[in-house]
């Protein structure tokens, strides 16, 4: 009787010494510093993903009513004075239009090949500003996954090296003496993969929805950009 209890509870003990907080518990102070530095960069991944993820679909899902708007509208500057201020990247393309084509337009005598060139100076330059912006926390993303994986292996070797002095000193080579550190030591490779995959899959996903949105808004630059030359031609 005595013997069957005994399993089960040395069992449940093993599992609780293997259970994540006994693992950071037990773990040396420098692999406790990099287990929460990842921890740290996981909760800084989550919070890019949500706000960025929801900024991105905002100014995408805006941008195309806002595109899809503009070209129904028969008058651009009425369009512009109600809809031209609005917080979305293509709407500042946009804004950028319309402010070279008056200062280009608004002397006595147009130049209109300089006038042209000026045009898509500043649509050009304004879609480049807004991807730049909205591309700007992606580069943390693509740190943290490039970053994270090293910085658990460091942890890694750092508790395999603690678990062999450990072996040295008790001169004992059992499961027993070997198990935390090498556990503790995985645990922190765990803790990196685990930051870095969602950063690296986000930063993919991101960058596709930043190349379409910028594709967008060069598609509108130019329909803008034909709209006004045309403009230019029947002054």
């Amino acid at each position: 009787m005595t013997v069957a209890l005994s399993v089960p509870l040395t069992s449940a003990a093993s599992a609780a010494s293997l259970s994540p907080l006994a693992l950071f518990l037990q773990a040396d102070m420098v692999v406790k510093l990099v287990m929460v530095g990842l921890l740290l960069a996981s909760i800084w991944t989550w919070a890019i993903i949500i706000g960025f993820g929801s900024k991105l679909r905002s100014a995408s899902k805006g941008s195309e009513k806002f595109e899809r708007d503009f070209w129904q509208a028969n008058d651009i500057d009425a369009f512009f004075e109600t809809k031209g201020k609005a917080s979305l990247p293509i709407a500042r393309v946009l804004a950028a239009g319309v402010a070279e084509w008056r200062r280009s337009t608004g002397q006595r005598v147009v130049d209109r090949e300089g006038t042209r060139e000026r045009l898509s100076t500043a649509l050009s330059s304004t879609i480049a500003n807004e991807t730049d912006k909205l591309a700007d926390r992606l580069n943390m993303l693509a740190t943290i996954g490039s970053v994270s994986p090293f910085v658990g292996l460091f942890g890694t070797v750092w508790g395999i090296m603690r678990s062999f002095t450990n072996i040295a000193a008790q001169q004992n080579t059992s499961l027993a003496v070997v198990a935390p550190g090498i556990a503790e030591a995985l645990f922190a490779t765990a803790i990196g993969l685990f930051a870095a995959i969602p950063a690296v899959i986000a930063y993919n996903r991101f960058s596709h929805g930043i190349n379409r949105l910028e594709a967008r808004m060069n598609r509108f630059a130019d329909g803008f950009y034909s709209t006004l030359s045309r403009e230019l031609e029947a002054q």
